[in-house]
């Protein structure tokens, strides 16, 4: 703004002295929807790092904790938004942190995945668990390299056309998670249609036969699709930029965000792996030149 004597000088903007749509999103995020969520996570998270070293889930422990710290920090993000929705670090923590952490719990679900193979027969999938469990984990690398590159773009640009340009890497990143999800449930898919009409190995025979394990697939299920449902969403919301309209309406974010996570996260969680393999989760476990 002006002064009388014709010098400049620039406002910091406040809730007080700017209109909310000069913020980073055109609303207020719920501080009590946002602490909700943070609580819910951080319950989960606890949950996870107990169940993971009692039953030595290592590999899903480690993925299932670093996403579950970005769903932490990115909804404290939105927390730290709600006093100061001007402020473009709190921006940034929530917007980079909740765009990666669901890739993180992707990769938990693509190590699930090659157990059960192996738990029902290696010669019913058309490949081996080791190639799903790579495969799936490097499409879920090349797609968060893509997104905190996009991320970091967005955060030091210093004009709109490089901001935007961050956005559209951000997408990509976003799409190609969508891609690989949809690839793994129609392997998934197939692989079941496999088991259901083909002869049963005996190996691992007790464990397929508890309630446990049988409902740990339904588990699975249910935990891909809610994280498909969120990146769906997420890559239309982004796909509009900042600036547009799903971006900035909260009542969808606050519905296909955060919501469907928790369910994948729970669902994780209340049927964790260590729990419904029954002791099994190491030796269904592969190596890089088969299973054991």
């Amino acid at each position: 703004m002006s002064l009388p004597d014709g010098n400049s000088t620039y406002i910091i903007c406040t809730l007080a002295t700017c209109p909310i749509d000069d913020a980073f999103v055109d609303y207020l995020p719920s501080l009590a929807g946002n602490a909700t969520y943070l609580a819910i996570f951080a319950i989960l998270w606890l949950a996870q790092v107990y169940l993971g070293i009692r039953y030595r889930t290592w590999g899903f422990l480690a993925t299932m904790a670093v996403g579950g710290l970005l769903e932490i920090a990115g909804y404290l993000g939105r927390i730290l938004l709600h006093s100061d929705p001007f402020n473009f670090n709190y921006f940034l923590i929530y917007l980079i942190c909740l765009t990666i952490g669901p890739t993180l719990l992707s990769a938990a679900l693509y190590l699930c995945l090659a157990r059960v193979i192996v738990a029902y027969g290696t010669e019913f999938s058309r490949f081996q668990p080791r190639t799903y469990t790579l495969t799936f984990i490097s499409c879920d690398f090349a797609s968060l390299v893509l997104q905190c590159a996009g991320g970091g773009i967005t955060a030091t640009s210093g004009d709109q056309a490089t901001s935007d340009a961050g956005v559209h890497i951000m997408v990509a990143g976003l799409a190609l998670q969508v891609s690989s999800l949809v690839l793994f449930m129609i392997l998934c898919l197939e692989y079941a249609w496999q088991v259901r009409h083909s002869p049963k190995q005996d190996r691992f025979m007790d464990l397929r036969s508890t309630g446990s394990f049988r409902v740990f697939k339904y588990a699975l299920a249910v935990s891909t699709v809610a994280i498909f449902i969120r990146s769906v969403y997420r890559v239309a919301e982004l796909s509009g930029g900042f600036g547009g309209a799903l971006a900035n309406n909260q009542t969808s974010f606050m519905v296909l965000e955060g919501p469907m996570v928790i369910i994948a996260v729970l669902a994780m969680t209340l049927f964790h792996p260590g729990i419904c393999f029954n002791g099994h989760w190491v030796a269904a476990s592969w190596t890089l030149r088969g299973k054991h």
